[in-house]
Parts: structure tokens; sequence; C-alpha cells
């Protein structure tokens, strides 16, 4: 039998119990923390460790592009921010370029905190009691 270790039982459960905005938020900082790996890889010459995490990140800003609502207005202004920063990664990922990831890390910890406060709002609109 594969036994799974508690954290990654843990992080499974998490990821299946969460709603759909939790897991974007999971998802950007998912791309913040693959960001800093890539960085770090950059900064210790680890080629390997740079080009992985970049696509990794590539990959959350895929995934957050395709989830786009295009009946939603602010998706349709979104859409052009995720397509530049998926650009710059790949700028990034080609010149070792540490201040180019600087610039996408920024922007996705704007999404990312514009987001929880989205949630922080949804939760608290839906805890209002409504008076009938």
């Amino acid at each position: 039998m594969n036994y799974q270790q508690p954290h990654q039982a843990y992080q499974q459960n998490s990821i299946q119990t969460a709603s759909p905005g939790e897991l974007t938020m999971m998802l950007y900082n998912g791309c913040l923390k693959f960001i800093r790996l890539a960085k770090k890889g950059i900064e210790n010459e680890n080629i390997e460790q740079k080009n992985v995490n970049i696509q990794k990140a590539q990959n959350i800003i895929n995934e957050l592009m395709v989830t786009l609502n295009p009946e939603v207005e602010i998706s349709n202004q979104m859409r052009p921010l995720y397509d530049y920063m998926n650009r710059q990664l790949i700028q990034a990922n080609i010149k070792n370029d540490v201040e180019i990831l600087s610039e996408v890390e920024g922007l996705v910890s704007e999404f990312r905190d514009t987001w929880k406060e989205v949630l922080k709002l949804n939760k608290q609109q839906k805890q209002v009691p409504v008076n009938g």
C-alpha cells in the first residue's frame, strides 16, 4: 500500500474541499512560490531549477487565463495582463533575468491581494442577515 505523507494528504484534501475562489487564491500563491524559486535558481546559477519553476508559473498563468469568464467584463481586461505576464516569464527564462521575474511577481501579488479582498467581501456579504 502507498501511504501519503500527512502533509500531502492535507494538501490534497485542501484542494478537493476548496471553493473556486479559494482555488484561485491557491493558484496565485503557487505562482508566487514558483517565481521565487526561479529567482533563487538564477541567483544560484541553477538553470534547471529556474527553468522548471518558470514553467510551473507559466502553467498557472495559463490556467488562470483559461478559467476567465468571457461574459464578465473584468475578465476581458485581465486576459491581456495574464498574457503579458506569460510573455515576461518567457523572457525571464531566456535572459535569466531576475528583474523581469520581480516585475511579474509584483503583478501576481497585486492580483492575489485584490482577490483576497474580493473573497473577504463575499464572505462578509454572505454573513449579513437578510431581513425578510
